[in-house]
């Protein structure tokens, strides 16, 4: 097995407020287990960038306090979201950043690491080669590369704050390295632990139904609109200023809008300057070029490609079906108001299917793997349930009544297996709570631990 290379800091710079930043990179394995997958390329090494804050106040009192403070590892949502890029410290950031040495990590495939995009993946050669690389950018890799750069930086441990599927590999931190831990947050990302991801979409398009009903609610008028927008996609040939089309199944994506107090009420200002022209029956630009940010994933394939993966087990693990085969397509058949050729479809949230693929250009070079991704049988364990069982690592998570990502029964099912773990409800938030009100969010955790 390859070692992990020494840490090795950049220059140290300075925000607006005062914050210091530090640029560490790191040199890691592609494959942290002694075991080589056949298809990777032996002894490979990947890039891994973390970006460290040290908060004003803390970098005011000299380099000795700086160097006494504890160290916190934040793992971004996901997968495939890069670590924030924070203009000063704010919300859940200021409030960690007068107790820890904050370390955003950077997971591999995102940001200043070793990125995982069409072109890096292009490549690598045919799509069996790039679906065998993927395999190796999930919870269990992401860990193994916390763990060396722990080990570089020379800490004996740290704290670890996990935002929805950050909360995921915090749970797989949990699994395989707890002795590393001094203390594991989560927020929104309570994973399920087993079984196929078939449940995991039947209870997120139960969720969605909810919400999409809650705002259309609040926004009767949306409703109209929305089956005005549907109309016109099926009869008209329409393309988001990229030139890419838009389908009635590719819009639907826009409920991702719905899955946080944050941007909820964004939805209804995007569908108000929908039509344009002397009778309102032209999609406007204004209206094309928002829709087309909101869906596009040039800026993140991963989430994309890999969505389902993060849900992959090993069969022993779920009804004996591994491969996730598509599951929130295939899960969508048994709730036809979800139907994108139905009169009045409601929107989607994290459900991933082939068309969305297929229309955007960032990804349509990718669908080949990502075929063969939903394929896979032989996925890795991402959990021990044991040491989850054993754990002692104080541990709290935030936990949102009314989450469309991260259903509340599932969550409380991992809760319910891991020792010792301390969850705070809350119905305040959807899932966006650690950036709606981070530092109320992490204060009630970090007391908890």
């Amino acid at each position: 097995m390859m070692a992990a290379g020494p840490s090795t800091a950049g220059v140290t710079s300075t925000l607006i407020d005062g914050t210091l930043i530090t640029d560490h990179w790191l040199e890691v394995p592609l494959v942290h287990s002694a075991v080589m997958n056949p298809q990777a390329r032996d002894g490979e090494a990947i890039r891994i960038y973390a970006r460290e804050f040290v908060a004003a106040e803390a970098a005011a009192q000299g380099r000795e306090h700086v160097e006494s403070l504890p160290w916190l590892l934040y793992l971004q949502g996901g997968p495939g979201g890069k670590g924030s890029r924070p203009a000063k410290l704010g919300g859940w950031m200021a409030e960690a950043g007068a107790r820890f040495r904050i370390l955003m990590l950077d997971q591999r495939g995102t940001g200043l690491s070793t990125p995982l995009t069409r072109h890096s993946l292009e490549l690598r050669g045919d799509a069996a080669t790039q679906a065998a690389y993927m395999r190796h950018f999930r919870a269990d890799s992401i860990v193994a590369d916390a763990e060396a750069f722990r080990r570089a930086l020379g800490l004996t441990s740290w704290s670890v704050l996990g935002q929805s599927f950050g909360g995921f590999c915090t749970l797989s931190y949990l699994s395989f390295a707890p002795e590393s831990l001094d203390r594991a947050l989560i927020t929104g990302g309570l994973a399920p632990l087993s079984g196929h991801a078939d449940r995991v979409y039947r209870a997120t398009y139960a969720k969605m139904r909810t919400r999409n009903y809650e705002h259309f609610g609040r926004f009767p008028q949306d409703r109209e609109i929305l089956d005005a927008v549907f109309a016109h996609l099926r009869t008209h040939r329409v393309q988001l200023l990229d030139g890419s089309a838009l389908t009635p199944a590719r819009f639907q994506l826009v409920g991702m809008l719905l899955g946080g107090n944050t941007r909820a009420d964004s939805l209804h200002y995007l569908l108000e300057e929908a039509f344009t022209g002397p009778d309102q029956t032209q999609l406007s630009d204004t209206f094309l070029a928002a829709v087309g940010q909101q869906l596009s994933f040039a800026a993140n394939p991963m989430y994309a490609v890999m969505h389902e993966s993060i849900y992959g087990q090993p069969a022993g693990r779920t009804d004996g079906r591994a491969a996730t085969g598509w599951a929130a397509q295939r899960v969508a058949a048994e709730f036809p108001e979800f139907d994108a050729a139905g009169a009045s479809p409601l929107l989607l949230g994290e459900m991933i299917l082939r068309e969305h693929l297929l229309l955007d250009p960032a990804l349509t070079p990718l669908v080949d793997a990502a075929d063969l991704l939903a394929g896979v049988e032989d996925w890795e364990p991402l959990y021990d349930l044991e040491q989850l069982r054993r754990n002692r690592v104080p541990t709290a998570a935030a936990l949102y009544t009314d989450d469309v990502y991260v259903a509340r029964e599932l969550s409380w099912e991992t809760a319910d297996l891991v020792g010792g773990i301390s969850v705070w409800e809350t119905s305040e938030f959807h899932h966006d709570g650690l950036g709606d009100d981070g530092a109320r969010v992490f204060g009630e955790l970090l007391k908890r631990t």
